[in-house]
């Protein structure tokens, strides 16, 4: 048997993908625990606000779980501490009390000396997209970098991604491993009496059909040019539908606002925050149409996600999108505004084809699931207990 310590240090807050993944992960392994010979721990770097307070306590989500430890410096300041030789990260060692593998989650892995090591890296759009993020974000590559230094294995979501590691960081493609995300949902996660309830439990008149989006609201994403599709359906097609954005604020957001606020139809688009599990199945599940344009994805979780809960999807023909969509999705130039917008109204006209997009998403959604990626990340580990 051998000890895997994972890091859990996304999973704070208010859940966006990687926190998705990394508690899904978390969940996942420990039940596979009960037929595979590992025994997982799960450990977390406390941010640099607490560390200061000297606040050490797990997150809400995280207290259920039992052998949970904190690792008592943020990731910012070992990340420093990593430039020179010094003592401290070894010092710090003792908190996690000798695994034989310790799995960093978020392009990042602690140093450990004595046990083998393995960073997930979801996507590199920092260093191939640099113009969508910002100078902080563009800092993940000094990181990455001196991580590879001592890593051992690398795990991703996507060949499109494996490909992009092997290219930018120089990584031999036998060190990544390919572990695919799944959804948070399942295709009977609403259940048909609870609908109307959940609808009452939000402000919106779901009598008026929409179109979707769901992801964090950043230039990455490729809000504006849906926004000028929907822009040119209202205007030339006359549609009836609002259009919702549904994510939190990212960075570089004020012009996807500012696109939204000189729009003639200004008052059919919609930005709803962060939602709580229940309510994001819902608006899902009633679209008429779930569209994601996004220039560049290590995976593409919503797209999953949407299939699941029963929305005909439309995506980008781009990076990751085609591996996790298949034949289940319409795919466009995502710098094609006029083709989106055709794709779209295709949808919303043609109640045959999607009917038909709905069926065969289900059908690819069922390709995945949590229980597959750790039945995948368990192989990664014993690959590297193994050689």
């Amino acid at each position: 048997m051998f000890k895997v310590c994972l890091d859990a240090t996304p999973v704070r807050g208010k859940l966006s993908g990687i926190g998705v993944y990394t508690l899904n992960l978390i969940d996942s392994l420990y039940k596979l625990q009960e037929t595979e010979d590992f025994r997982l721990e799960i450990y977390f770097h406390p941010s640099v606000k607490n560390w200061l307070l000297r606040q050490f306590s797990p997150c809400d989500f995280l207290t259920h779980y039992s052998q949970i430890s904190v690792l008592p410096i943020p990731v910012t300041i070992a990340n420093i501490l990593a430039w020179y030789p010094n003592p401290f990260l070894s010092y710090f060692e003792r908190y996690l009390n000798n695994p034989d593998i310790i799995h960093g989650t978020d392009h990042y892995v602690y140093p450990y000396s004595n046990s083998r090591k393995i960073m997930t890296i979801h996507d590199l759009t920092f260093l191939k997209y640099p113009q969508y993020s910002t100078a902080i974000v563009q800092g993940y590559l000094e990181r990455i970098k001196r991580c590879l230094q001592w890593t051992d294995l690398i795990i991703t979501f996507s060949n499109n991604t494996k490909q992009d590691i092997v290219e930018y960081l120089g990584v031999k493609p036998e060190q990544i491993q390919i572990t695919a995300e799944a959804s948070r949902y399942h295709a009977n996660y609403l259940k048909a009496d609870g609908i109307e309830q959940l609808k009452k439990s939000i402000n919106y008149d779901f009598s008026i059909p929409y179109l979707l989006f769901v992801s964090t609201l950043e230039p990455r994403k490729n809000i504006i040019t849906l926004i000028n599709a929907f822009n040119y359906l209202k205007e030339t097609y006359k549609i009836p539908h609002n259009l919702i954005l549904i994510g939190q604020k990212g960075w570089k957001y004020e012009s996807i606002f500012a696109a939204i606020e000189t729009s003639k139809y200004k008052q059919s688009i919609y930005h709803l925050n962060y939602l709580l599990d229940e309510l994001l199945a819902l608006f899902y599940n009633q679209s008429d149409a779930f569209i994601y344009p996004s220039f560049y994805e290590g995976f593409g979780l919503p797209v999953l996600e949407a299939m699941t809960l029963g929305s005909p999807v439309i995506t980008s023909n781009t990076s990751s999108l085609p591996e996790v969509a298949g034949d289940a999705a319409l795919l466009i130039n995502p710098h094609d505004t006029l083709e989106l917008a055709e794709a779209i109204l295709k949808v919303i006209s043609d109640s045959q084809l999607r009917n038909e997009l709905i069926n065969k998403g289900q059908k690819q959604s069922q390709l995945f699931s949590w229980e597959r990626t750790a039945k995948e990340t368990f192989k990664a580990y014993q690959l590297i207990i193994n050689n």
